[in-house]
């Protein structure tokens, strides 16, 4: 016989497994020091400024 599932409760669960998730990735966006963020921005602008440089003229 087949196992009977309450769907509230798999409804539910469904749920709060995708707040987890959201939950982890909003950690990783926000959860960092100021001394990260500013070391990430300063490898982006380094990353922009050498990308500029490396195009041609039209």
């Amino acid at each position: 016989m087949a196992e009977i599932v309450n769907l509230n409760r798999a409804r539910k669960a469904r749920a709060k497994a995708e707040a987890g998730k959201q939950a982890e990735a909003n950690r990783a966006k926000f959860g960092r020091t100021k001394a990260e963020k500013d070391r990430d921005a300063a490898e982006q602008a380094r990353r922009d400024t050498l990308l500029d440089g490396a195009k041609r003229g039209d």
